[in-house]
């Protein structure tokens, strides 16, 4: 019998055909922690940069002693086996430092979002356990007042500019004087590189064990209150040589990726951070992605490899500067959070000749579940093709027990490796979406006869009107190909006739106007009319999370305060 995540060995399935030569259907996981990777990149390429901090190169032998230096620190602080830190950081290199010091030492490395609200991050440092907190120094104050309101007992102070190649060390001491002007000796606050420089950065055992809880990654909270994912060492070591398997062609030790996707985000965390460790690349990481630090970071370091979403795309697509650069040096984009549009794909192709893939998947899928073919076919509005080890399935959204056939909506189930243990101490919550070994995603999609996955919607999203049953994705999709949209969400609002009806918010592209009458005539060319809003309504932007993905409940929130709910 199989236990809850395994794929059985030699299944055929009909994306397999979709592979490239090189990849395999199944992979023979090497039981090699993340922590003991960064160990073993720091032995075979000690002295390639494994983080490019704004022109500061951190080798891997530099990054592995930093973090046994700070495995050290914690302990010293008394974390032991199986506690919790949580990391409240931006793509900075104390980030990585403290995960890979936290794993090395057996704790478990809880993510948050440094953007979140004294409510929502007391909710989510209470709910982990943790006990110690690594922030930044500006954030300290948020710090001090969630606090007293959880476990956390110590906190331990970054600055931005601790690891910066330019002199800054002489604005340290006025940063430091001023943030510990109200925290009172005995208050648990240490600065972080007084903590590394202070310890010993000798070899430090490796406590990780395969099959333990390692990380937790808060899922966002847009349908709910956020729970925490438990991913263990085994979910994150697996869903990075998933990954590294599909790149057939890369060289270990040579490749470099933009660190857009921030790493208290699954896409960043396993993706970025854990998957260039793994084969000994360079993050070249970026604290706040905005367009103008894109463009100088492609500029100056010429990362190989570029991660985005479509509205990161979409908007250096709009930007002159981009455009006017030689980018040949990109190999591949990596899209994530929807399918890139068409024209979106062609462009980028055409400027840098660099490959694409769409890659999706969950928090719960550590996060990579399916993505495109490297150099196959892109098939765009899809996501591609399950990982190797990757079984997937569509069943019927009433009872989740019919599987659908070839071409038929339903909703979508993962089995493999990297599927999560479970949501953290949330049994009720990990039943309702673990069962026999698949994982129920909550989201709607088909197979076409390559194996192809194209997602419909969320679950949750579609919209019941007069009895029809509308997918607000489909109509964001039409919307953004029209050629003066450059963003659009769907919602449903309550209506007089048809109970719930759908409304389109959309984000035109800079420096044209339009009609709303314009728009739902170009959509009546293209949907059954019962799928057609009849309202349309012009923003200047819409709301985002962290990684750029469109947050279609925070415009259901917008409506309800103004009365439309």
């Amino acid at each position: 019998m199989l236990r809850m995540g395994e794929v059985r060995m030699g299944f055929e399935r009909i994306w397999h055909k979709s592979y490239p030569q090189g990849v395999p259907r199944e992979i023979v996981f090497d039981r090699t922690t993340m922590p003991e990777a960064l160990e073993r990149s720091s032995r075979r390429f000690p002295d390639t940069p494994a983080l490019n901090y704004m022109g500061r190169l951190i080798t891997y032998e530099e990054l592995n002693r930093m973090v046994n230096a700070f495995a050290r620190a914690l302990m010293g602080l008394g974390v032991k086996k199986g506690d919790t830190v949580a990391m409240l950081l931006p793509n900075i290199p104390q980030v990585v430092i403290a995960n890979y010091a936290t794993w090395r030492i057996g704790a478990v490395a809880a993510q948050n979002n440094p953007l979140y609200t004294e409510r929502e991050l007391t909710h989510q440092l209470d709910d982990s356990d943790a006990t110690i907190l690594v922030t930044l120094d500006l954030l300290l104050p948020r710090a001090l007042a969630v606090k007293p309101k959880t476990k956390i007992r110590h906190i331990v102070i970054c600055h931005i500019n601790d690891y910066l190649p330019f002199p800054k060390k002489q604005l340290f001491p006025l940063v430091k004087r001023k943030m510990y002007r109200k925290v009172k000796p005995g208050d648990g606050v240490s600065l972080f590189v007084d903590l590394v420089e202070a310890n010993d950065d000798s070899p430090v055992p490796n406590h990780a064990a395969w099959e333990e809880l390692g990380t937790l990654i808060y899922t966002g909270g847009t349908t709910g209150v956020s729970k925490g994912v438990m991913l263990t060492h085994a979910n994150m070591s697996c869903n990075v040589q998933q990954l590294r398997a599909w790149f057939y062609d890369i060289e270990d030790g040579k490749e470099s990726i933009l660190g857009i996707f921030p790493f208290f985000h699954s896409a960043g965390f396993t993706g970025i951070q854990n998957f260039t460790v793994w084969g000994g690349g360079t993050d070249v990481l970026v604290p706040r992605p905005e367009p103008g630090v894109i463009i100088e970071l492609l500029k100056k370091f010429r990362p190989g490899f570029m991660p985005g979403v479509p509205t990161i795309f979409i908007g250096l697509l709009n930007d002159e500067r981009f455009r006017k650069m030689d980018l040949r040096f990109i190999k591949g984009f990596i899209a994530g959070a929807a399918p890139l549009s068409v024209e979106t794909i062609n462009e980028l192709k055409r400027i840098t000749g660099g490959d694409l893939i769409n890659v999706y998947g969950l928090t719960e899928t550590s996060p990579m579940g399916t993505a495109s073919p490297w150099k196959g076919d892109i098939k765009p509005g899809t996501v591609g093709v399950p990982f190797p080890s990757t079984d997937l399935k569509i069943v019927d959204v009433e009872t989740g027990t019919v599987e659908m056939k070839t071409g038929e909506a339903g909703e979508i189930c993962f089995k493999g490796p990297q599927v999560m243990k479970g949501y953290y101490k949330r049994p009720d919550e990990t039943e309702k979406v673990l069962r026999d070994g698949w994982l129920y995603t909550g989201d709607i999609g088909f197979l076409d006869e390559d194996g192809y996955l194209t997602i419909v919607d969320r679950k949750k999203d579609m919209i019941v009107a007069s009895g029809y049953n509308i997918f607000p994705q489909e109509i964001d999709e039409i919307l953004m190909s029209h050629p003066k949209v450059m963003e659009a969400c769907t919602i449903g609002v309550p209506d007089s006739y048809r109970g719930v009806a759908p409304k389109a918010f959309v984000v035109l592209k800079p420096g044209v106007t339009a009609e709303r009458e314009e728009l739902i005539a170009f959509l009546k060319e293209r949907l059954a009319a019962y799928k057609v809003p009849k309202e349309i309504e012009f923003m200047d932007e819409l709301p985002k999370s962290a990684v750029g993905k469109i947050l279609r409940k925070e415009l259901r929130e917008l409506e309800k305060k103004k009365g439309g709910a």
